[in-house]
């Protein structure tokens, strides 16, 4: 599960963001409003934390502005320390899914993330989908133009990794951290993978989707 967090307060923005990686999620951070709605606009999250009093764009403004796009679906819980009525109501009126006034336990927005997932998912799959391409995250089942494809089991981790970040580039050392943690093997594997993984996903096709950003590392996108 990937999460955006909204936090213009670093000690609050740094302590959540490492409770919720060691519950698990993998999360992306922002300290301003405009920065969080371009990551909200151009990458996938599976849910946004988000504050109201931010620099350079309010978080209700932000809220109703994401409402208003494409990406409209996703969840957010709306975090302040405005604690009246009238704040709660506008928070859900510009489309929150969850309020949570500071002060606040970690443990409680842990329980709350958890609880507006599920309800907001209704036990529906998760699709990661670039192009014609598109990775079922709980039958693991891989397909390209609606033709199942075979991946093995680190080529699925690839294309988790470089789907969610898509369109952007993916850093070698980003990959191989994601991998095989602080030992990877010698630095002709991951090129190993990927080349495997782009006979799997792009040779049977006419356009590529998997790119090698040299000098960088490799993008999953439509040229």
């Amino acid at each position: 599960m990937r999460l955006l967090l909204v936090e213009d307060n670093r000690d609050i923005l740094a302590n959540l963001a490492d409770y919720l990686a060691l519950k698990g999620y993998e999360v992306d951070c922002a300290q301003d409003g405009l920065t969080g709605l371009h990551l909200a606009a151009t990458q996938q999250y599976d849910l946004i934390v988000l504050d109201v009093m931010l620099p350079g764009m309010d978080g209700f403004t932000l809220c109703q502005r994401l409402r208003d796009s494409e990406r409209s679906h996703i969840p957010v819980i709306m975090l302040t320390a405005r604690d009246t009525l009238d704040d709660r109501l506008q928070g859900f009126r510009t489309g929150a899914d969850d309020y949570l006034t500071k002060p606040f336990a970690l443990s409680e927005l842990a329980a709350r993330i958890a609880a507006v997932l599920k309800r907001t998912r209704g036990g529906g799959r998760r699709v990661l989908s670039v192009a014609d391409l598109q990775f079922d995250l709980d039958t693991l089942a891989v397909t390209r133009a609606g033709q199942p494809l075979h991946v093995g089991p680190i080529g699925l981790k690839l294309l988790e990794l470089l789907m969610q970040k898509s369109p952007s580039v993916v850093r070698r050392e980003a990959l191989e951290s994601a991998l095989w943690g602080d030992s990877p093997p010698d630095s002709d594997s991951l090129r190993s993978h990927i080349h495997t993984l782009r006979q799997q996903i792009d040779k049977p096709f006419g356009s590529p989707l998997l790119h090698t950003v040299h000098g960088v590392g490799y993008r999953l996108a439509a040229a």
